[in-house]
């Protein structure tokens, strides 16, 4: 148990020192090559002017860089590599493989998404603070961003049902509910549906907190599951979101963008999966719902009535619209995502 715990909550800890230590080299690059927008936004990803949101975040977005989330998944990457050296030059060999977290039962698959999503991410704010792209503010096109998000949903749906052999999800209180070939379907519409949740992205520190407390509640869920290694895995996210939230704080030094928030919200789907706990994510996620589900009502009210319900989506933008402070809204929604976290988990752990 002494070991398990320093695993999961001492590596977790230990990445957090390891974002830190990354974050002046990333840092000097992002100010020395001015990697921030040009021109202030005026357009959202579907085309939609946003005149509201441009007045409010204009300014900042043309002096503060983007791209801060290659923080938060580089730090598990360079934690495996690190596993790894020592490995093979250190004497305590035996201590080290069980401490190592990469597995393929457990670990390949969320690396893999967090990597390729994230990669996905850092293009598409490259094209951003180059002002290139289909999207008209530049940026790749938001049917293209859909496109290959589907595609790394499909890989894992593949996985996930010819590899692990993967039918059915639980149903907390209830037991497993088989869903036989839909499981595939309902794997990508699950990590589609929490993708579009990355639209809560826009505040300082806002997506950070949030994302903080999902992984922690999954790396709960996993370490109780007695899935060291993914416990593993949500922990070192958590303390690579903590150093880049250390930075992202107001007023941020930079901020997440794409190359983060892609990278993050489809790795949690595929851990919600492998938990068998993804009946719970819309609890555990919940500020997500709220930004995702607000930005669809806001749509489909737009174009079948003709009106905004919202003086500009997601909600927190209309808070911030309404005259909230950005930190007011930051922080209660931080409380939202924490209690959230906690109900959600102890529904997957109880409900079992």
């Amino acid at each position: 148990m002494i070991l398990n715990v320093l695993k999961v909550f001492g590596i977790g800890a230990l990445s957090f020192f390891v974002g830190m230590a990354q974050e002046p080299l990333l840092t000097r690059y992002l100010y020395k090559f001015r990697l921030w927008r040009k021109d202030v936004r005026q357009f959202a990803p579907d085309g939609a002017p946003t005149p509201i949101f441009a007045k409010l975040h204009g300014e900042r977005e043309t002096r503060v860089p983007r791209m801060g989330g290659i923080l938060i998944w580089t730090v598990p990457v360079v934690m495996i590599v690190l596993f790894r050296l020592l490995i093979e030059i250190s004497p305590a060999t035996f201590l080290l493989h069980k401490l190592n977290f990469l597995s393929r039962a457990q670990t390949w698959l969320p690396l893999f998404t967090l990597v390729a999503a994230s990669l996905v991410g850092l293009a598409d704010d490259f094209l951003q603070v180059f002002g290139r792209g289909k999207y008209v503010a530049g940026g790749m096109q938001f049917s293209r961003r859909l496109l290959l998000i589907i595609l790394i949903a499909a890989i894992g749906a593949w996985w996930f049902y010819s590899k692990l052999e993967f039918t059915s999800v639980h149903v907390p209180f209830v037991g497993e509910f088989e869903l036989g070939l839909l499981f595939p379907v309902f794997f990508i519409f699950v990590m589609v549906a929490t993708f579009s949740g990355g639209v809560i992205d826009g505040i300082d520190g806002l997506a950070g907190g949030v994302m903080a407390a999902a992984f922690s509640a999954y790396a709960g869920i996993a370490f109780f599951q007695d899935q060291l290694d993914l416990a593993t895995f949500a922990s070192v996210i958590v303390g690579a979101i903590l150093a880049f939230l250390w930075f992202n704080i107001p007023p941020a030094r930079f901020y997440m963008g794409e190359s983060g928030m892609m990278g993050l919200t489809t790795t949690l789907t595929v851990i919600a999966f492998l938990t068998d706990s993804v009946l719970v994510l819309p609890i555990i996620a919940f500020p997500l719902v709220i930004a995702a589900g607000s930005s669809a009502l806001q749509l489909f009210s737009k174009r079948f009535f003709g009106r905004k319900v919202f003086r500009v989506a997601p909600f927190h933008h209309h808070l911030e619209a309404l005259g909230w402070a950005p930190y007011t809204v930051t922080m209660r929604f931080w409380i939202v995502g924490m209690i959230g976290a906690i109900i959600g988990m102890v529904v997957a752990l109880i409900g079992r």
